[in-house]
């Protein structure tokens, strides 16, 4: 009996991390949706879901050593579609409609990038340089950046203005139809091509905190937790946002430097897979 079972129990750690990543795709398919609709708020929330399920099943596949060539594969082609093209969707009627062809090809300029971005990284980790510091700008990190904007913007719509001029200032721009704009259009090339750089962006499994004592991080912890519980959207988008010009800010002050990715173009042996199981963080 414990022969029969075994099969079964294999199978089983295979099929929950890509039915995980198949519930990424979902929400990255309904964003898309959402977006034709009209419906922004949902649009950008859909986004912000898929990539928990991202996170969730290359957590799941790990720690099940359900990892597989399979799963890799299929995590990049949802994570494409989640991270690529619904916020390319989601930039185009939310802002970039008005603008015609321009408006579309800027948001295509995103989703070419964010697929090199991930064609990139899965033959970086099949040749062992997955791990580490990020060479250039993970794709779900970009849309998060789209999408937690574009939910502050709708969000702030039905802002009632307060006696504090500088909260009032803040408001009115993401309220201002000009300002969306502008920011689409020089956020959707910059992310681009942030997603291509080679700036190193730091991971979150290589990143020590020295210095401060436990109690005191924990403290910020919690301050930082008030504030985002207090208006998820805003703070969501400051700290994506900072993350998104981190890589480029310590390349110029010289805390990092560019990482050379010439090897992802060597020939393939006949002998050698495509793509070997990695991580699924890209």
């Amino acid at each position: 009996m414990s022969k029969s079972m075994k099969p079964a129990l294999g199978g089983a750690v295979y099929i929950l991390p890509n039915l995980l990543t198949t519930g990424n795709m979902f929400f990255g398919f309904f964003s898309m949706v959402k977006s034709m609709q009209g419906d922004f708020k949902w649009a950008a929330s859909a986004i912000a879901l898929a990539s928990i399920f991202d996170v969730l099943d290359g957590r799941i596949a790990r720690l099940t050593g359900g990892t597989s060539e399979f799963g890799v594969q299929y995590d990049s082609l949802c994570d494409l579609v989640s991270f690529g093209v619904a916020p390319a969707f989601l930039m185009y009627k939310f802002g970039l409609e008005d603008f015609g062809r321009p408006g579309w090809i800027v948001c295509f300029l995103f989703l070419a990038c964010g697929a090199l971005r991930l064609a990139r990284f899965n033959v970086q980790s099949s040749i062992g340089k997955g791990a580490g510091d990020f060479t250039g700008l993970p794709i779900p990190m970009a849309a998060l950046v789209i999408a937690t904007f574009a939910a502050t913007c709708v969000e702030l719509q039905g802002y009632e203005m307060e006696r504090m001029p500088l909260v009032n200032e803040v408001v009115s721009w993401f309220k201002n139809k000009y300002f969306i704009q502008l920011f689409m259009l020089v956020a959707a090339p910059f992310l681009a091509i942030a997603m291509v750089s080679n700036f190193a962006y730091r991971s979150h499994k290589v990143i020590k905190v020295r210095g401060i004592k436990p109690f005191r991080l924990l403290v910020l912890l919690v301050i930082i937790l008030a504030l985002v519980a207090y208006e998820p959207e805003f703070f969501g988008f400051i700290f994506f946002f900072f993350y998104a010009i981190s890589g480029p800010f310590e390349w110029v002050v010289g805390w990092k430097k560019t990482v050379d990715d010439d090897e992802i173009f060597q020939p393939l042996k006949e002998d050698e897979s495509v793509m070997e199981p990695a991580d699924n963080s890209n």
